[in-house]
């Protein structure tokens, strides 16, 4: 049986699967998507459930022996002040995950809505809109998150600040694209004769088409995005202590690695598991939703 083929009910009725079947089924045939997809959700799951996971209170000083190795009573082993790794690495993800969901969801309601303006609206307004677009992308992330927070200060609003007005050009460019594709396509043009709105149009035919392009990217920019709050943490410009982040947690453990190196273990094994899960969960969408990479059609 292919992917496209109807599946018989016990009765003897033939129905088509649905969407949703269809995409698991796909998604299930790439290994590398399935292992995606468990270590994005270990990794969500312990941020959502961090409060009931985590054995000790993350930001408590000397719960057990300064810098000490991984143990059953410590299983991450404990950093400079002896608090357990383990409760801030969980915390620290939670941390991540909320940057992450923040910023991304603002840029990603702020570009559809520059996107659709630019490739639905007038022409001066598109170059408008573009201009703006390409000034905002042509700062270098890192110099312009400096900036912002030397002058905002450390925290977790201007990290969220940060990545949502850098990540806004990139979603609004994808938006703009795909609706210049499509609003001279014959379906437009006939709602547009049957008297169909704009509003109507953005919505019902132009945003789906979409919203499977901008999931893609944005499976892709979580690990960026996470990355990016790590390495300010680590300089000492992201959320402030004693508040856990993996960015900190590598910090402290490359200023204490000739004494001990499980801070610095602890901080980036998270990092690279996020990144891995998120990078091929993002293919696997990739070779999905994306009708020219589909090997089914």
């Amino acid at each position: 049986m292919t992917m496209a083929e109807p599946l018989q009910s016990p009765t003897g009725e033939v129905r088509d699967p649905g969407a949703f079947a269809l995409f698991w089924r796909q998604l299930c045939r790439n290994r590398l998507g399935l292992l995606g997809l468990a270590l994005v959700l270990i990794m969500v799951g312990s941020a959502v459930f961090a409060d009931l996971i985590v054995p000790y209170d993350p930001a408590q000083v000397m719960v057990g022996p300064r810098l000490a190795p991984p143990s059953w009573a410590h299983l991450m082993g404990t950093d400079q002040l002896g608090r357990d790794l383990l409760s801030r690495v969980v915390m620290g993800g939670r941390v991540a995950l909320i940057v992450a969901l923040a910023s991304l969801s603002a840029a990603l309601l702020l570009g559809i809505a520059l996107g659709l303006l630019a490739g639905f609206g007038p022409r001066w307004l598109d170059s408008g809109l573009l201009l703006g677009l390409d000034a905002l992308r042509a700062f270098p992330v890192i110099i312009f998150a400096l900036a912002v927070i030397t002058l905002l200060g450390p925290s977790l609003a201007g990290v969220v600040f940060v990545v949502a007005i850098t990540s806004v050009p990139i979603y609004a460019r994808v938006v703009r694209t795909q609706t210049h594709s499509l609003r001279n396509a014959e379906f437009i043009i006939a709602e547009r004769a049957m008297g169909a709105g704009t509003a109507r149009i953005l919505a019902v035919h132009v945003l789906p088409n979409v919203i499977g392009p901008l999931l893609i990217l944005v499976s892709m920019d979580v690990p960026l995005v996470i990355t990016l709050e790590a390495g300010l943490s680590f300089l000492g410009m992201g959320v402030r202590p004693p508040t856990p982040s993996w960015g900190s947690i590598l910090s402290d453990g490359y200023r204490y690695i000739r004494s001990s190196a499980s801070p610095a273990v602890a901080g980036g094994i998270p990092i690279v598991l996020t990144t891995l899960g998120f990078t091929f969960l993002g293919e696997a969408l990739r070779d999905i939703l994306d009708p020219k990479l589909r090997k089914d059609l």
